[in-house]
């Protein structure tokens, strides 16, 4: 069994989701298709989580991997702090109740319309070139109001395993860790609040090993930045980059297999900075597991020889699991009947409803028997799902989201 299957249930109902059936949820939410979050699975990572890290990590959640408002909204009771990334999530992070100073916003191409509602807002902007920083201040000073500014930094090295590279040589992401000490200069010059460094050279790493000598290389490069700065850093985000098995060979992370090396980075920053607030910032990790995906088949089709079920759902939804964000070699999503069996199992491919080969969900996977009207289950969900997808290919209707 694949091991994202190990959070669910099924009986003769079919799975459960939060206790309830998979078709009840289905006539609860108007139909299919359907996201279905399990808000216990959320509680329960992060639970894990503040088990692993030491005690004086902080935990960020990342709303890009899923800004729906009733999820974030009931993972702001879970967390130190959220990371948005455009000034539509800063709002979904602000009627969440998170407090303001522990909203902070990283991302290349922020505009100067969205500078001015974080400035105005008294949000931590994470600044992602000079140029950046000087539009800013110009803001701030506009504005009458001190803007916030951290500087995220672009190391000088990558980090092996991750699914996207986001840190080390040339990159759209961050200040390169040389020029850092020109534009803490010019952050102080400028009259800006110093609020510290963010480093995120990473995402989808399964790699313990790899993932603590990340965090080593990390502490080592913001504590040389950082005694070098006009002021001592009073916040430093070491990032994440937590990964998720997704395919039959992944190997889950061993979370507590990093604990020691994020005691001694924290142990490091702190006597170097006391005081200093620390975080990690974790999105996938700490959603996706407690989302499943359920579309419903509407037809059955033998085509040459092959067997397809199309299902009312697609690409349009669920991106990821099509193969078409960021695989390189196409591999199935985890995925399941959520309604019981008509027959004995038979290899089949899982189809969407559009109109292009690429609309693909499952290709020759085993499945029980099903047919028009069974509902089949997509884990691995709940983060980079809905909002990632191209919802507006072909005009189908949204998919219904429910917290459960």
């Amino acid at each position: 069994m694949h091991p994202a299957l190990d959070h669910h249930a099924w009986t003769e109902s079919g799975l459960i989701l939060g206790g309830r059936p998979a078709e009840r949820l289905a006539t609860e939410a108007g139909g299919t298709p359907l996201f279905v979050y399990d808000r216990e699975l959320l509680a329960r990572r992060v639970r894990e989580l503040r088990a692993a890290l030491p005690e004086a990590l902080g935990l960020n959640y990342a709303i890009k991997a899923n800004p729906m408002p009733a999820l974030t909204g009931f993972l702001s009771d879970q967390v130190d702090g959220f990371d948005i990334a455009s000034a539509g999530e800063m709002r979904v992070a602000l009627d969440a109740g998170m407090p303001r100073e522990e909203v902070s916003f990283a991302g290349p191409g922020k505009t100067d319309a969205e500078l001015r509602r974080a400035i105005a807002a008294g949000i931590i902007i994470e600044i992602e070139s000079a140029g950046e920083l000087e539009r800013a201040a110009d803001i701030g000073a506009e504005l009458a109001v001190q803007p916030n500014l951290a500087v995220r930094v672009n190391p000088d090295f990558s980090v092996k395993g991750s699914g996207m590279q986001m840190g080390g040589g040339p990159q759209q992401f961050g200040v390169d860790a040389e020029a850092v000490p020109a534009v803490l200069d010019r952050l102080s010059a400028r009259g800006a609040q110093f609020h510290g460094f963010h480093v995120f050279p990473g995402s989808q790493n399964l790699r313990a090993e790899v993932l603590a000598e990340a965090c080593e290389r990390i502490g080592a490069l913001v504590e040389e930045l950082g005694r070098n700065a006009p002021a001592p850093p009073p916040r430093i985000n070491l990032g994440g980059g937590f990964g998720v098995p997704y395919f039959p060979n992944d190997q889950r992370l061993d979370v507590p297999a990093l604990t020691p090396a994020l005691e001694r980075v924290c142990a490091r920053l702190r006597a170097a900075f006391p005081g200093v607030t620390l975080r990690i910032e974790l999105g996938r990790y700490i959603a996706a597991e407690a989302g499943v995906y359920l579309t419903r088949v509407v037809d059955r089709k033998v085509s040459r020889g092959k067997t397809y079920l199309v299902t009312d759902g697609g690409l349009h939804h669920q991106l990821a699991a099509s193969g078409n964000f960021g695989q390189r070699i196409r591999r199935n999503f985890p995925l399941a009947a959520a309604s019981p069996a008509r027959g004995p199992e038979e290899r089949v491919s899982v189809v969407g409803c559009l109109c292009t080969p690429l609309d693909l969900l499952g290709d020759d996977v085993m499945l029980p028997g099903l047919g028009p009207g069974d509902l089949v289950a997509i884990f691995q969900a709940g983060a980079y799902g809905l909002t990632a997808s191209p919802t507006a290919f072909l005009g189908h209707t949204p998919p219904a989201e429910l917290l459960v």
